[in-house]
């Protein structure tokens, strides 16, 4: 495989080149520091299987017009991006293959899963998502604890979120609680708790190192490598 990195003087950037090694072909970083060049331009077109970014959601654009111009797969590995830069994300997976997920670890998309089974199995519980990050994380709630949201529904289709609750807020029959908080150095955990009123459900991941996610955007990264044009996300690795 070959893969250029966005992002590459990143933490996650500096993880995922270390993992890939010869296999990175080209790297881009906005401080164009360690001689990496600031943008895709600068880069240059370059022969890559895969462009991977993590650099910041205001990316998308660049980092899909590379991919275009390449004739590459993108691997979104960022999180917080707005509604317009989603539709972007969605168009280009019309024209080339595009992975994009709220977080690329295995065991997340795995508690995804059990958590919408879960839900399944008892319609009528009440169901809240707790996220919690380090005090440097930008965006809230996290990309995780929306997909944790989004799977949910798929059982829950009349599901509605209340990300932080405050004032006369009185619970509804169909909202799921999302609750965000920010302290330390804390790499990332998610829960889901489904109470009935008789019993309670709580299923868990904790995050131990960032390398967790290194792993999962190689493993997403491999798995790109000439797929058809199309939208690709944890779920289809899982299978």
């Amino acid at each position: 495989m070959k893969a250029v990195v966005c992002g590459a003087n990143g933490a996650m950037g500096k993880l995922i080149c270390g993992i890939l090694g010869p296999e990175v072909v080209g790297k881009v970083s906005l401080d164009g520091e360690n001689g990496v060049p600031k943008t895709f331009a600068d880069l240059g077109p370059v022969e890559a299987d895969v462009v991977v970014d993590f650099s910041h959601h205001t990316a998308a654009a660049d980092v899909l017009a590379y991919a275009k111009q390449i004739g590459a797969a993108a691997v979104i590995g960022t999180t917080g991006h707005t509604e317009e830069e989603k539709a972007r994300i969605f168009s280009a997976a019309q024209e080339i293959p595009v992975f994009f997920t709220g977080n690329v670890s295995l065991g997340i998309a795995v508690l995804c899963r059990l958590a919408k089974q879960a839900a399944a199995f008892f319609p009528d519980a009440d169901v809240e998502i707790v996220e919690v990050h380090h005090n440097r994380k930008v965006d809230a709630p996290s990309g995780t604890a929306l997909m944790l949201f989004d799977a949910i529904r798929e059982v829950r289709p009349q599901a509605v979120a209340n990300c932080g609750r405050s004032g006369e807020c009185k619970r509804t029959k169909d909202e799921i609680g999302i609750s965000s908080l920010r302290m330390g150095n804390v790499v990332g955990i998610h829960e889901v708790h489904i109470h009935t009123g008789t019993q309670c459900l709580t299923l868990k991941h904790e995050a131990v190192t960032r390398a967790m996610l290194a792993d999962g955007a190689v493993d997403a990264a491999r798995f790109m490598v000439g797929k058809a044009k199309g939208l690709y996300n944890m779920d289809d690795i899982l299978g």
